[in-house]
């Protein structure tokens, strides 16, 4: 009790004491604001383009692609192909018809609102029941491009990031001219990046003839989908993949997740050495200001051990107030903050919002308090190492 009690008087004693070095913990929670605010903004970015793809579909729905393909870029299905994967057991049907869309994938050339440079943006060409497949796709203002007609739907995130994406506007691309009549959204998901149009227009648009890239189709249940998929690879007639769409997205956004988490996480280090340096600084003129203190309380008999942990803990909380404010102020500043870039696996334009979650906050807490921990623990052992005799003669 008494080295606990020794403990206590020590470190209120230190940190009733931080107002006088003011100066010097504000520049020292500043710098652990920054380290914070800007890793977890970096992650952030990451994470939002993980969200928008990872939570694109469902387990319920599927995409078919050619054997051997990876994207749709690559894929290639006939029309023949199409029917038969269409008529598999396992697909839901609303009044006799298979929930299913037989889909073309095409790149267009808009220009960015934020630059002005030019940027691919995916074109799809669906049918009619591919809104029934993504049953998440509303339309927010205009309507549905009607069949047979050179009309453009656009998805929420393409009409923030891309110019001439208006209702009404019309759009040149594939060998026609195409008109805007709908915005549509898709609760934060991929097909808000994208253009929709009739697959029968966009076909001839691009001299595709009865050629598709994929099949969307939406299964009666999860549990339909080893069925389903079992059907299509033994059939002598097909060289199908057959995925479910949520797995198809997540593995198409690990490439750029892992890049900018790498990213993130570098400057984080190198952000944190000079945060290291600004808490080495504090906490070192920390202990020189209390050297008197220190060298009475070690006479009267307070241990070392106390002296240590009273250094320790106003690192620490200079630490973990820089850190929330860090945090927050990222989350602030960032979170939901709209931004585009490009997919490697399509070589096309994702709008994702960037999302600043509890666990990357906590992680950048984490890495604050550790650079708290290492900014004060040598001057800490500087403290208690202190010659108490040499310390008594400044008195």
């Amino acid at each position: 009790m008494n080295a606990l009690l020794q403990v206590v008087l020590v470190v209120w004693v230190n940190l009733r004491t931080v107002p006088q070095r003011l100066g010097a913990s504000l520049a020292a929670m500043v710098g652990v604001a920054g380290v914070v605010a800007v890793m977890v903004a970096v992650l952030s970015i990451g994470e939002g383009f993980r969200q928008t793809l990872a939570t694109t579909g469902d387990d319920a729905t599927v995409i078919v692609l050619r054997g051997g393909t990876d994207t749709e870029m690559n894929s290639v299905l006939t029309l023949d192909s199409t029917r038969i994967i269409a008529d598999a057991p396992g697909i839901l049907r609303v009044d006799g018809a298979p929930v299913a869309s037989s889909e073309l994938f095409v790149i267009v050339d808009l220009a960015k609102k934020a630059t002005g440079t030019d940027a691919n943006v995916p074109l799809r060409g669906v049918q009619e029941l591919a809104f029934e497949v993504r049953p998440r796709v509303r339309i927010v203002a205009g309507r549905r491009f009607e069949p047979g007609r050179n009309e453009v739907i656009v998805g929420i995130g393409a009409v923030e990031a891309f110019s001439g994406l208006d209702i009404g506007n019309e759009l040149k691309f594939g060998n026609g001219i195409w008109t805007v009549v709908g915005h549509f959204s898709a609760a934060g998901t991929l097909p808000e990046s994208e253009l929709w149009a009739d697959a029968k227009v966009v076909g001839p648009a691009y001299m595709r003839g009865e050629i598709f890239q994929s099949v969307y189709a939406r299964l009666e249940s999860a549990e339909a989908f080893q069925p389903f998929k079992d059907a299509l690879t033994s059939d002598p007639r097909l060289d199908v993949k057959v995925e479910r769409e949520a797995e198809y997205y997540a593995g198409q956004s690990r490439y750029i997740t892992v890049l900018v988490q790498t990213l993130g996480l570098l400057v984080a280090v190198v952000m944190g050495l000079g945060a290291l340096f600004g808490a080495f600084n504090t906490m070192y003129s920390a202990v020189a200001a209390r050297t008197r203190e220190i060298a009475t309380l070690r006479a009267i008999g307070f241990g070392a051990g106390p002296v240590v942990i009273s250094v320790l803990a106003e690192s620490l909380l200079l630490a973990s107030v820089g850190a929330v404010v860090g945090a927050a102020g990222a989350y602030v500043a960032f979170n939901g903050f709209r931004a585009a870039t490009i997919n490697w696996d399509t070589f096309s334009q994702v709008t994702f919002g960037f999302a600043v979650t509890p666990e990357l906050m906590l992680l950048g807490i984490v890495y604050a308090l550790i650079l708290g921990t290492i900014g004060g623990l040598f001057p800490a052992i500087r403290a208690a190492r202190l010659p108490v005799a040499t310390a008594l003669r400044a008195l």
